[in-house]
This record gives structure tokens, C-alpha cells and sequence, in this order.
């Protein structure tokens, strides 16, 4: 992982190297109420948290890839229900 640093000789809106994946993922995070405040006391609970919000995330696409949704009902959210 390497930070990406702006140029300080052009002016405006330019596009950073790879940026938007970071900003991606996060917005995929945001999205589990479980992270929506951070009231963790040790940082590895928080940890845990993130790697269970992204498990998550990585089952419902499998899941999505491997059956047709024929119903129309909503896979749950990280939330559980």
C-alpha cells in the first residue's frame, strides 16, 4: 500500500491513481449498521467487525453468482435481518 500524493503543480480536478477502490470499499462498509458508530473500546473488536461486514459482502456476491434471485425478496443486510 502506498500513499498517493497530489501534484502541487496542476490546478484543479484530477483523477488519483487507484483512489477510487479505497473510496469504493469504504462505501460497501458504510452500509453495515454494525459500523455505523464506532463504540468498540479495543481495537480488535472493531477489527473483527470489519472482517465480518466484508465476509458479508463477499458471500452475498457469491451467493448472487451461483442462484437467480426468483423471488422478490431482498437478501439480508449486515444487520441480520
Amino acid at each position: 500500500m502506498q500513499i498517493v500524493k497530489r501534484s502541487d503543480a496542476v490546478k484543479g480536478w484530477v483523477l488519483l491513481p487507484r483512489r477510487w477502490v479505497v473510496e469504493r470499499t469504504f462505501g460497501w462498509l458504510s452500509q453495515c449498521r454494525a459500523l455505523a458508530r464506532d463504540d468498540e473500546y479495543h481495537p480488535k473488536t472493531s477489527e473483527a467487525l470489519i472482517q465480518v461486514a466484508m465476509v458479508h459482502l463477499m458471500l452475498r456476491r457469491l451467493a448472487r453468482k451461483a442462484i437467480t434471485l426468483t423471488s422478490a425478496q431482498p437478501l439480508a443486510n449486515c444487520n441480520g435481518i
